[in-house]
């Protein structure tokens, strides 16, 4: 079976973030139990997803993990010239929700996992697929509570997120907070006798603005990213109930996603600092005033060194000698790293400016690519790497 069938099966699964993605899933190990390899299903609490895990070739030793999600991103209120979840051919080129996000690696990988079935693997391969990446790196935490306690784990890890298979060695990290901002309520009338929330919001946007500015203008610096500093970014603001009320509560969804030289505690600390005298003034009059955080997501950075295996193994098999990269977006690579210690690099088909997007597409060549590095991924496992 060629990449480009199981492609076209994979698109056809609506598998958006936070539902179900079980038929996916059941069609992956159904290929796979085909040619004799078994899988692990990690199942999220409601029963409705499932990670996967599997392993080719010996059981006792360390190898080589192919990672991927199987959820893609919405696509309502997006133009698209076709239906997303049917693929469609337009000269080279392979449209639909996922093509290069990332159910193209996807479905390289399960290619390459069924020819590996078929040869005598001296090193195993591993695949872990997972569920909910798009929505902060959800689902791969049961998969992971499942291999931290095994005393044999993948020893290097490609995760096949959209380079353009160029390898990239680093990402940045992300923490996702809520500020909660308690006012205390009035008739708008009598305004000044409230404390109005979306003010104190509005105050607190302000402060992260600035501090934004400071780590844009005196922050420390990578430039292998085309954002070279840690960001802070406002995304969500809920609050208000009616024009003629003074509002007493607010919430406003902000994220820090941070290069390897900052810690993002410390940028939260300051945060709070800057709320703490935000509602400094209003402590005498009115209490129980208040701009209170949670965190709602995190998930690693990954900074994987120049010199580590991960790096020289995907040298070899993509005979590329070009520098490597740092990506913009998240993945999973920094808890493999973190969690599991897996010498972890990015590395995979399409490109991302290409994803999330109205006819999201992935070029023919870029699967092609793939699965020629994956072709010599076989014959290094076969060799014993």
């Amino acid at each position: 079976m060629q990449t480009l069938d199981i492609l076209e099966r994979l698109i056809a699964f609506p598998s958006v973030s936070r539902t179900p993605n079980r038929d996916l899933i059941a069609y992956t190990v159904q290929l796979l139990s085909d040619v004799g390899v078994t899988c692990e299903l990690m199942e999220s609490e409601d029963g409705t997803r499932a990670n996967l895990f599997a392993t080719i070739g010996p059981q006792d030793r360390p190898g080589v993990m192919l990672s991927g999600h199987t959820d893609v991103v919405p696509v309502e209120g997006q133009n698209w010239s076709s239906d997303p979840f049917i693929l469609r051919r337009d000269a080279a080129r392979y449209y639909g929700r996922g093509t290069a996000d990332m159910k193209g690696f996807v479905a390289c990988a399960i290619r390459a996992a069924r020819l590996a079935s078929q040869r005598d693997l001296k090193t195993p391969l591993h695949l872990a697929f997972s569920y909910d990446e798009e929505i902060g790196c959800i689902g791969v935490r049961s998969l992971l509570d499942a291999l931290e306690p095994r005393s044999i784990k993948p020893s290097l890890c490609i995760v096949g997120e959209p380079t353009g298979m160029a390898i990239a060695t680093g990402h940045k990290g992300k923490t996702a907070l809520r500020a909660t901002c308690t006012g205390h309520a009035s008739h708008s009338a009598l305004a000044p006798e409230g404390v109005n929330a979306l003010h104190l919001a509005a105050d607190f946007m302000t402060c992260l603005r600035a501090r934004q500015a400071d780590l844009a203008a005196n922050g420390a610096q990578d430039d292998a990213y085309s954002v070279p500093y840690t960001t802070l970014h406002a995304g969500i603001m809920h609050g208000g109930v009616q024009l003629n009320i003074v509002p007493d509560n607010c919430t406003l969804d902000f994220e820090i996603r941070n290069i390897a030289a900052d810690d993002p505690a410390v940028i939260v600390e300051g945060l709070r600092a800057d709320a703490g005298k935000i509602v400094a003034p209003y402590r005498d009059s009115h209490p129980h005033v208040a701009i209170d955080f949670a965190e709602t997501n995190t998930y690693p950075g990954l900074e994987t060194p120049e010199d580590a295996a991960i790096v020289a193994f995907l040298r070899d098999v993509t005979g590329s000698n070009d520098p490597a990269i740092k990506v913009a977006f998240g993945t999973e690579g920094g808890l493999f790293h973190n969690r599991l210690g897996i010498a972890t690099a990015v590395c995979g088909p399409g490109h991302m400016a290409q994803g999330h997007k109205p006819d999201e597409y992935i070029d023919a060549a870029q699967l092609d690519a793939c699965d020629r590095m994956l072709d010599r991924v076989l014959d290094r496992l076969e060799s014993g790497l």
